[in-house]
């Protein structure tokens, strides 16, 4: 069986989750307590000398990132292709957007829910590490502005379906408020949103039905 390490206030460990529901592919999960510190352990370095979740350990294969774990579970349990199409434009367009979601949401909104949630830089920075979270919110607003565009033209992001490109990008992106970015200006992105958790196979995490909670 598959064993996925993750964390529940992850977003990258959501994303995970949530395409393993709506392929209804079962697991093992291993929680790592991100906020105790237990991915800078030894034990967990042993498994990912990264000390980042999620990763995924299917037989012998591993792996520690959370967009080759969407592109490997599409290819390995969806056989019709629906969430990574196999047409090359089709792919070309996904690949895209989880480049998009690993660089400008990551650095934007991802950025700005850790330092101003839980008083962290993130990306590898040791947790004392001081950060602005302006830097982090500026850079999400852009990226909300780059997703407004594309949705208020399409309802999904790289096909006339959702694909692991929507779950990529929707996590961070939905919970963009903990990190004091607002999406009250992006209609189109707040409807998406609602498509997201409308599909068969959802799952909610810490933070979805209140985004401007914060952790105890």
């Amino acid at each position: 069986m598959i064993r996925l390490y993750e964390h529940p206030e992850s977003g990258n460990s959501h994303k995970v989750r949530l395409l393993l529901s709506c392929l209804q592919v079962p697991y093992e999960s291993v929680n790592v307590d991100l906020l105790a510190g237990e991915q800078m352990g030894d034990a967990f370095r042993a498994v990912n000398p990264r000390g980042e979740v999620p990763v995924l350990v299917d037989g012998e294969v591993v792996l520690r990132d959370s967009m080759a774990i969407l592109v490997y579970l599409a290819r390995r349990h969806d056989p019709d292709r629906r969430w990574l199409p196999a047409d090359p434009a089709g792919e070309g367009a996904v690949m895209e957007w989880l480049a998009f979601a690993a660089s400008w949401i990551q650095y934007g909104v991802f950025t700005a829910r850790a330092v101003v949630a839980f008083g962290i830089g993130g990306n590898g920075l040791p947790h004392d590490f001081a950060v602005d979270p302006r830097e982090g919110q500026l850079r999400g607003a852009r990226s909300l502005e780059i997703l407004e565009t594309t949705l208020g033209e399409r309802d999904w992001l790289a096909a006339a379906h959702p694909t692991i490109a929507d779950v990529a990008c929707f996590p961070y992106v939905a919970l963009a408020p903990m990190g004091d970015v607002s999406l009250e200006p992006y209609p189109a992105v707040r409807r998406w949103i609602d498509r997201v958790r409308e599909l068969p196979g959802f799952l909610d995490m810490p933070g979805l039905a209140d985004p401007h909670a914060r952790p105890a």
